[in-house]
């Protein structure tokens, strides 16, 4: 993978665009190298997954203008189904996902860090969908998750008026959960990876899938999809480990992930 490095500590994966010298902006190969990446994690060992950007300005500062200036309409289609089923695989991944935002996540980086379970920041983070000051609309998600996330009136400013927003009112708005010195972004990350990963990876996993799921459909279905998923959880080896583990007033607990 020539745009997207992969790294594992312990049980968390870092996986960092690395185009620096564009600001980390996706294109296909960038996109592709990403799919790529996501689909190489050891989901048996992994138990949870943090992305980022390479350096210290740019989380990813959007899709590549230069490459998108001159495609068809066809083209701009295709591109926009390439980019909305990799990060529907990303939103849809088994495994916990953290967006470690780093500076610039502005159009395709806003919706990338949108397709994650949850954002953390730098103070120097900015957020936007600029598109229509391009002349086009968000492509990779941004009119649905933005809205999903802070509501479509705050999501019809923003990107009506193509304003990007620093850290402190992407926390106020909820589209964040924390804000950090820019020093302290990734150890905040491995930390809350690592209180993630020490549960029980069933339970977790099974978490995720119950509330993006339960999202998308009404209360009464959605409780039928919790009832399932929290039977599930039963007769495996870390829920009797938990269980047990609470009964005998023992911290240790060997999760296993079966």
């Amino acid at each position: 993978m020539s745009f997207v490095a992969a790294e594992r500590q312990g049980a968390v994966e870092i996986i960092t665009i690395n185009r620096p010298e564009a600001l980390n902006a996706l294109n296909a190969d960038v996109l592709g190298d990403l799919k790529a990446a996501f689909e190489a994690v050891d989901q048996q060992a992994v138990r949870c997954v943090i992305v980022t950007g390479a350096g210290s300005k740019s989380f990813v500062a959007g899709a590549d203008i230069a490459a998108m200036s001159t495609m068809t309409q066809a083209e701009a289609e295709a591109f926009g189904k390439l980019g909305n089923d990799i990060f529907r695989m990303i939103e849809t991944f088994p495994l916990p996902v953290i967006a470690a935002v780093n500076g610039f996540a502005l159009g395709g980086g806003c919706e990338l860090s949108m397709c994650c379970d949850f954002r953390i920041c730098s103070e120097n983070a900015m957020f936007g969908q600029p598109e229509v000051g391009l002349g086009i609309t968000p492509g990779f998600g941004g009119t649905q998750r933005l809205a999903r996330l802070v509501g479509p009136g705050m999501a019809k400013q923003l990107i009506y008026t193509a304003r990007n927003i620093k850290a402190e009112e992407a926390l106020r708005i909820g589209l964040v959960n924390a804000v950090y010195p820019a020093e302290e972004l990734m150890p905040a990350a491995l930390k809350i990876a690592a209180g993630i990963a020490k549960n029980a990876p069933i339970a977790v996993r099974h978490c995720k899938q119950a509330i993006n799921e339960g999202l998308e459909t009404g209360m009464d279905q959605a409780v039928v999809i919790e009832e399932k998923l929290f039977g599930k959880c039963f007769e495996t080896h870390d829920q009797k480990e938990g269980m047990g583990a609470f009964l005998e007033k023992r911290k240790e607990k060997n999760f296993t992930n079966c």
